[in-house]
Formats: C-alpha cells, sequence, structure tokens
C-alpha cells in the first residue's frame, strides 16, 4: 500500500530536516495545517486520560496497526477519540506515541524543547498490542 496525498513523497525530506535539528522523525500537516501523522507512521496523543489520533480524512494512510490500537485501547475501557489536532494540541499533550507495522508502538519522548516520558497508555497499547499479536500467533500482525 502506498500513502495517499502529498505526504508520502515528502517523508523522506521530512525525515532529513528533522535529523538536521536533533529529531527522530516530524509531524505532518494536512493541506489545512492539521497534524495529519509522522513522516513515517500514524500519531496518538494523551490529554487528561482522553487518547487522541488524527481522523482520518483521506490525506494519510491510516495504518492496520492504528486501527489495531484504536480497538485494543477501546476494549480496554480508553476513552479514544479520532479527532482534528493541531501541533499545538501536541505541544500540550501528557503523552505521546506512535504505531507503525514495523515500530508497532513507540513513545515520543522529545517534542521540540519539550522532554517526555514513556506514558502509561503507550505502554498499555504496547502490551495489548503483543498480547494481541501472540494470540493470533502472528498470522495478521
Amino acid at each position: 500500500a502506498a500513502k495517499t496525498g502529498s505526504l508520502y513523497p515528502n517523508s523522506g525530506r521530512m525525515i532529513v530536516e528533522a535529523q538536521s535539528r536533533g529529531f527522530d522523525n516530524a509531524l505532518a500537516l494536512d493541506m489545512n495545517g492539521n497534524v495529519a501523522e509522522t513522516a513515517s507512521s500514524n500519531i496518538f496523543m494523551v490529554k487528561d486520560g482522553v487518547v487522541m489520533t488524527p481522523i482520518a480524512n483521506g490525506t494519510f494512510l491510516a495504518g492496520i496497526t492504528r486501527s489495531r490500537v484504536l480497538t485494543l485501547l477501546r476494549g480496554a475501557g480508553f476513552d479514544v477519540r479520532e479527532v482534528t489536532l493541531t501541533a499545538a494540541d501536541f505541544a500540550n499533550a501528557d503523552e505521546i506515541f506512535t504505531s507503525g507495522n514495523y515500530s508497532k508502538i513507540a513513545p515520543v519522548n522529545r517534542f521540540e524543547d519539550r522532554s517526555l516520558q514513556e506514558g502509561p497508555v503507550a505502554r498499555k497499547a504496547l502490551e495489548l498490542y503483543m498480547d494481541w499479536a501472540r494470540s493470533t500467533k502472528g498470522e495478521d500482525v
């Protein structure tokens, strides 16, 4: 599957720019200036106990791992919402993590000049995902 919209061709350039600034990755914005994903994965944030991820609007690949994380967290009782998010929302997040086929669930430990710790939601999401993966014996992971 290929990423849709104009974000995919820019992913490599985004990573290079992020690395030149001392980061591993960067937020990708859609044509309206809202957060869509990172240069290489889907993105989640937590604020006041609510888990949020950008609403799938056709400008980015809403990945299989993202979908699985949404299902698992909702099933575990988390308040999970697909919403329009801005970079300012992420700047004020209590917790940020990514999801993708390669890394599965990965905490974000720095956003601009702010250090972040791996939070309980990212830890639980990874635990739920790995339990699910083991239960399916690697099928559809």
